[in-house]
Protein backbone atom coordinates (compact mmCIF):
# COMPACT_ATOMS: atom_id res chain seq x y z
CA UNK A 1 0.00 0.00 0.00
CA UNK A 2 1.48 3.42 -1.02
CA UNK A 3 2.11 5.93 1.62
CA UNK A 4 0.07 8.87 2.63
CA UNK A 5 1.25 12.08 3.04
CA UNK A 6 -0.12 13.53 5.58
CA UNK A 7 -1.04 17.89 5.63
CA UNK A 8 -0.24 19.19 8.91
CA UNK A 9 -2.94 22.00 9.61
CA UNK A 10 -0.82 25.13 11.40
CA UNK A 11 -3.43 27.83 12.59
CA UNK A 12 -1.44 31.12 11.97
CA UNK A 13 -2.94 34.59 12.88
CA UNK A 14 -2.13 36.32 10.45
CA UNK A 15 -2.92 40.24 10.33
CA UNK A 16 -1.07 41.98 7.77
CA UNK A 17 0.22 40.82 3.69
CA UNK A 18 2.95 43.08 2.75
CA UNK A 19 2.80 43.58 -0.99
CA UNK A 20 5.67 44.96 -3.50
CA UNK A 21 5.25 44.75 -6.92
CA UNK A 22 7.76 46.03 -9.73
CA UNK A 23 6.61 48.21 -12.26
CA UNK A 24 9.55 48.74 -14.68
CA UNK A 25 8.65 51.88 -15.11
CA UNK A 26 5.25 51.32 -16.22
CA UNK A 27 2.99 52.37 -13.03
CA UNK A 28 -0.56 53.38 -14.62
CA UNK A 29 -2.31 56.11 -12.62
CA UNK A 30 -5.32 57.92 -13.25
CA UNK A 31 -6.83 60.33 -10.89
CA UNK A 32 -10.05 61.01 -10.63
CA UNK A 33 -12.55 63.51 -9.49
CA UNK A 34 -15.32 63.14 -7.35
CA UNK A 35 -18.00 62.45 -9.57
CA UNK A 36 -15.19 59.67 -11.01
CA UNK A 37 -14.29 61.45 -14.31
CA UNK A 38 -10.79 61.71 -15.52
CA UNK A 39 -8.57 64.67 -14.21
CA UNK A 40 -4.92 63.16 -15.01
CA UNK A 41 -3.72 60.13 -16.50
CA UNK A 42 0.22 59.11 -16.11
CA UNK A 43 2.11 55.80 -17.38
CA UNK A 44 5.72 55.84 -16.19
CA UNK A 45 7.26 55.89 -12.41
CA UNK A 46 5.71 54.97 -9.26
CA UNK A 47 4.21 58.35 -8.02
CA UNK A 48 6.67 60.09 -5.35
CA UNK A 49 4.13 60.07 -2.77
CA UNK A 50 3.57 56.53 -2.66
CA UNK A 51 4.83 54.94 0.64
CA UNK A 52 7.97 53.14 0.81
CA UNK A 53 11.04 53.17 -0.27
CA UNK A 54 10.30 52.64 -3.90
CA UNK A 55 12.73 54.25 -5.75
CA UNK A 56 10.11 54.90 -8.75
CA UNK A 57 9.50 51.34 -9.69
CA UNK A 58 7.49 49.54 -7.34
CA UNK A 59 4.15 49.82 -5.45
CA UNK A 60 4.37 48.80 -1.73
CA UNK A 61 1.35 48.46 0.54
CA UNK A 62 0.62 46.77 3.17
CA UNK A 63 -2.87 45.41 3.54
CA UNK A 64 -4.59 44.47 6.91
CA UNK A 65 -6.47 41.61 6.48
CA UNK A 66 -9.32 42.32 8.55
CA UNK A 67 -10.26 45.04 7.28
CA UNK A 68 -9.20 45.27 4.32
CA UNK A 69 -7.23 48.77 4.37
CA UNK A 70 -3.77 49.70 3.14
CA UNK A 71 -2.20 50.31 7.02
CA UNK A 72 0.89 52.56 5.54
CA UNK A 73 -0.52 55.14 3.13
CA UNK A 74 -0.53 58.71 3.80
CA UNK A 75 -2.52 60.85 1.90
CA UNK A 76 -0.31 63.01 -0.34
CA UNK A 77 -1.08 66.72 0.06
CA UNK A 78 -3.04 69.34 -2.53
CA UNK A 79 0.58 70.12 -3.18
CA UNK A 80 2.26 66.65 -3.56
CA UNK A 81 -0.66 66.05 -6.22
CA UNK A 82 -0.02 69.74 -8.13
CA UNK A 83 3.35 68.73 -8.34
CA UNK A 84 3.03 64.85 -9.58
CA UNK A 85 0.84 66.53 -12.45
CA UNK A 86 3.55 69.25 -13.56
CA UNK A 87 5.61 66.85 -13.73
CA UNK A 88 4.26 64.77 -15.66
CA UNK A 89 2.11 66.75 -18.75
CA UNK A 90 2.80 66.38 -21.72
Amino acid sequence: MPAIAMKKEVHVQAKVISICAKCSDCCGSILLDQDGQEIFEHDGYVPDFMPGDHYGDYVMLEIDLDTGKVTNWKAPTPEQIQEWIEKHKD
